[in-house]
């Protein structure tokens, strides 16, 4: 079991806090955050401990949870790695490219690992159809939200788009070509509704869409490949996925058929992947714990997590 500890108790950091604590996987210790008032009402309600300090904290834990604002992930991710503790960092890793770089290499001088919270990797809706992307060539996603003051710190690429970000750069096996991106700030000083545009070097093409001034939420991505269209919706956790191949001489008839320009034949047949239902945030936890036992690479590594923050970064700087 490893003795954790969680930096920041927000909104986010009372889920990690609830989790770790019933987890099997780990030991919690304690936790600490500047906000005098947060703390007692969760060391009174809670019964959890807290430290007075970040550095006491992380002197008597095997692995820190960094869910502070994005402003402090650098500093007390450093001070983590380079205490020789494991590091699980909400999203986006670091505020700049160079501090994620600088963690990175932080991590392999002090022989350390780091997971950073792409939760929708642990969506049970993608988790079930991961397997069957084969190079799709057209993306479509839409992350879309109601205005909350939380995460107005950042742009609505770095709050919101940035998750699609990974999860598109983890399905795609290319290079960037180019990058398009319009965005406007509404509410808030930065944009809070944006579009992009990713063309890779492979021909594929993603469209990315965030909102967080909408009046409805949705968290849906598209895959348009070969013989197959596959839509995961992260909000209800569903999937569809349509598949054709070329039909058979003899047919019965239910069987869906299209005639394409060229005269051939497909048969249209949908699949429908059992999904689990889980707790994301606590699957990506835990399979972190599991890295760090057998010194495996995590699903979301640091390299990951700073290759859709350096991608969300030029997506700003489209924006202008």
């Amino acid at each position: 079991m490893l003795k954790i500890g969680i930096l920041g108790a927000g909104h986010l950091g009372k889920i990690h806090l609830r989790i770790v604590a019933s987890s099997p996987a780990f030991q919690l210790v304690g936790f600490y955050d500047p906000n005098p008032e947060a703390v007692a009402k969760l060391v009174g309600e809670q019964g959890y401990t807290a430290f007075e300090s970040a550095e006491a904290l992380i002197a008597v834990v095997d692995v820190v949870s960094i869910i502070t604002p994005t402003l402090s992930h650098f500093e007390m991710a450093k001070k983590a790695i380079c205490a020789k503790k494991h590091v699980f960092i909400e999203k986006p890793i670091a505020q700049t490219d160079q501090q994620a770089s600088t963690l990175i290499q932080l991590a392999q001088k002090h022989g350390v690992l780091g997971q950073v919270g792409h939760v929708e990797r642990f969506n049970p809706a993608f988790k079930a159809v991961q397997h069957s992307f084969e190079n799709p060539m057209f993306i479509e996603a839409h992350r879309l939200s109601e205005f909350n003051p939380r995460g107005t710190d950042v742009s609505v690429v770095l709050d919101l788009m940035i998750h699609d970000i990974d999860i598109v750069l983890s399905v795609v096996d290319s290079p960037i070509k180019r990058i398009d991106a319009s965005g406007v700030a509404v509410i808030s000083e930065t944009p809070d509704i944006s579009n992009a545009r990713i063309v890779f070097e492979n021909g594929c093409v993603a469209n990315f869409t965030a909102s967080r001034i909408s009046l409805k939420k949705m968290r849906k991505t598209r895959f348009f490949q070969k013989n197959a269209y596959i839509a995961v919706d992260y909000l209800t956790q569903k999937v569809e996925v349509v598949k054709m191949k070329d039909a058979p001489e003899q047919t019965d008839e239910l069987s869906i058929l299209l005639t394409n320009a060229e005269g051939k034949k497909k048969q249209i047949y949908f699949e429908n992947p059992s999904i689990t239902k889980n707790n994301a945030i606590q699957d990506e936890l835990e399979f972190f714990a599991s890295c760090i036992h057998s010194k495996s690479n995590p699903i979301v590594s640091l390299r990951d997590g700073a290759y859709a923050l350096e991608v969300a970064h030029k997506i700003i700087d489209c924006i202008g």
